[in-house]
């Protein structure tokens, strides 16, 4: 049930107080909007008519909730069965309004993880992030990407699983580098048995679920028997997977011995900001850690007790992540059972909260808080910093105030094909690369190697989206300053797109290289100004060089993703009704493309799973007229 009531001659208290007179005392959701009907809190409470009826009392522990009452000019209410049903509807609400006066979590991204690839008669091991929607073992999180590759690459030293597609495994002849340099078993040329690949593959699933003793005590015991077989070449191949293994357990640091599988929270909160730091301990193992700083409401005159903060970030944390079966923290949540009733339910098994005291998991709980200390520590003096450089830019360019948002763009091509553009975004805190964008240069009307031309085409694409969302009445990020990788003729591009779209209150310089493309030389382009220069040692201009050598890194990798794609494309998947099965088919019967483009068609049509007229089709793709 939703209800939504203006009352306009009321507000803060009062307001809040006529709304109460209507409210059922049953669990629900409420939001408080201000003036313009923005969202202001999200909130939910296990009686509704009792939990508001405190905001009309006019009694406030902090700062923040008698601000928040103070601009309240209407309200919204859900009503839910239960209240776990309504911490999840707040969870949800939260991560979707970003109301200003809830603690935000500002990067919900999903960990990577290493799969074991089961639907495949060799199984591959890989890095994955994302829904787990292929079938397989999935193993992690961990924190980083880094962590995945490292480990990833000691596991195939160890288990010589295969890392290859598909596509590469079918139609290869003869063993791979990876085979030669003792990392692959080549089980695609059939230089291991079925059995065998196997095996190892058991092997490893056993080592990442926590048997790694177990593991390297039968490789061991092997690698002696082989040695007193007289078998050393044998012998040496099992010492170097022993030895593989034994770095995978020496580089994960502070392993407990009592933990098997949990994440551990510490909060550390100071000067009006906060740091989450997350460990990860998986099969025994710490599979790595990663701070937070969540977005605590600036109207607070000392950063919220570390414990609402937690409550606040396990909720948003896990609404992505999957929930391991304990969860350690440095603060005791207010919403402690429900949240681990609300977890219990997502994971389909108890999950356990716990705020430890002694023993090894408190000394993983004070460890991780050492952490989140030094972290904000350096956040905050980073933030110090930054706000500098950004004070300093707004001098630069006469802009009104610090730019909160700096958008940066460039354009990479080789003489104009696999065209893209780059979009990156930097602020206070530094680069913001959940923000950057890539945009495929999709226009056939340019002439190849038409810069202005197609940072039209990126900047239109761009600024169109933001106009159509703002008159929707949706909120778009909107920058208070654009940079444009180029001089007169890339500004005029710019300036003649935002005049289109009728966006005229963005400030758009561009910066112009030096001569012999010196760094400390550029040259900076403003409407209505004369280009100038900045002083050679300024560090604003050495930020503006970061800013625009960040652009083009993100272009020019951009670019290199998509033509590496181009010149890895199977000319079979340009013909309709041509799947992976078929594909692979044909290219196990005719050992490559290009002998599927010599065979006729009534060859082609013995291949299992190719119709007559499916083979006719793929002839008539190659002997074109």
């Amino acid at each position: 049930m939703s209800e939504e009531t203006e009352t306009a001659a009321l507000t803060g208290p009062e307001l809040i107080k006529d709304y109460v007179k209507r409210l059922p005392d049953a669990p629900g959701v409420y939001r408080m909007l201000g003036e313009e009907g923005e969202v202001l809190y999200v909130g939910k409470a296990r009686s509704l008519k009792k939990r508001v009826g405190q905001y009309a009392q006019g009694r406030f522990h902090t700062q923040r909730v008698a601000h928040m009452v103070h601009l309240t000019r209407g309200m919204e209410f859900v009503s839910t069965k239960t209240e776990t049903e309504a911490l999840l509807l707040e969870i949800n609400l939260i991560k979707q309004l970003k109301p200003r006066f809830n603690v935000q979590l500002r990067d919900d991204k999903s960990f990577p993880e290493i799969l074991i690839r089961r639907d495949h008669r060799a199984a591959q091991i890989r890095k994955h992030r994302g829904a787990h929607t292929i079938p397989g073992d999935y193993f992690g999180p961990f924190a980083s990407a880094w962590a995945v590759n490292r480990t990833v690459n000691c596991l195939q030293k160890a288990f010589l699983l295969r890392s290859c597609s598909d596509n590469v495994f079918e139609t290869r002849t003869r063993p791979c580098m990876l085979h030669q340099i003792k990392r692959c078993s080549a089980p695609c040329v059939d230089l291991i048995s079925a059995e065998d690949y196997d095996a190892l593959v058991e092997q490893a699933h056993d080592f990442l679920r926590g048997k790694s003793r177990a593991v390297m005590t039968r490789l061991s015991e092997e690698m002696t028997a082989a040695a007193e077989d007289l078998e050393f070449e044998r012998a040496a191949r099992l010492r170097d997977r022993i030895r593989a293994l034994s770095s995978v357990s020496q580089e994960q640091s502070i392993n407990p011995q009592t933990l098997e599988e949990a994440d551990v929270f510490a909060v550390h909160s100071e000067g009006g900001q906060a740091c989450v730091q997350v460990f990860f301990f998986r099969a025994g193992q710490n599979w790595g850690n990663r701070a937070y700083f969540p977005k605590v409401a600036n109207t607070i005159e000392q950063a919220e007790e570390g414990a609402g903060i937690l409550d606040a970030f396990l909720g948003q944390f896990y609404d992505t992540q999957a929930v391991p079966r304990l969860i350690l923290v440095s603060h005791e949540p207010p919403n402690r059972e429900l949240l681990a009733e609300a977890f219990s339910m997502k994971a389909g098994r108890k999950v356990e909260i716990a705020l430890p005291v002694r023993g090894e998991k408190a000394e993983l709980v004070r460890h991780a808080m050492t952490n989140a200390r030094e972290a904000l520590g350096r956040k905050m003096a980073e933030s110090s910093a930054q706000s500098t450089l950004l004070n300093g830019v707004c001098e630069a360019f006469g802009l009104e105030a610090m730019p909160e948002r700096i958008e940066v763009y460039d354009n990479s091509h080789i003489m104009g094909t696999n065209a893209v553009g780059g979009m990156i975004v930097a602020g206070p805190e530094g680069f913001q690369k959940s923000q950057y964008r890539k945009f495929n240069i999709k226009s056939t009307e340019l002439t190849p190697g038409d810069d202005y031309g197609m940072m039209r085409e990126v900047l239109r694409r761009r600024f169109a989206r933001m106009v159509k969302e703002e008159e929707a009445g949706e909120a778009s990020p909107r920058p208070d300053l654009v940079l444009v990788d180029g001089g007169k003729g890339q500004l005029d591009a710019a300036l003649e797109v935002m005049a289109d779209l009728g966006v005229d209150d963005i400030a758009i310089v561009g910066v112009a290289k030096g001569p012999d493309r010196d760094a400390g030389l550029e040259r900076f382009f403003i409407p209505g100004k004369t280009p100038f220069m900045l002083e050679p040692k300024s560090p604003v201009l050495y930020y503006l060089q970061r800013l625009r050598d960040e652009a083009h890194r993100f272009a020019i990798g951009t670019h290199r993703a998509r033509r590496k794609i181009e010149m890895t494309k199977n000319p079979l998947d340009e013909i309709e009704g041509v799947g992976p099965g078929r594909k692979r088919a044909l290219l196990h019967a005719f050992g490559s493309a290009r002998g599927v483009s010599r065979a006729s068609a009534a060859d082609l049509a013995k291949v299992e799973g190719v119709s007559d007229a499916l083979a006719q089709r793929i002839y008539e793709h190659f002997n074109k007229a």
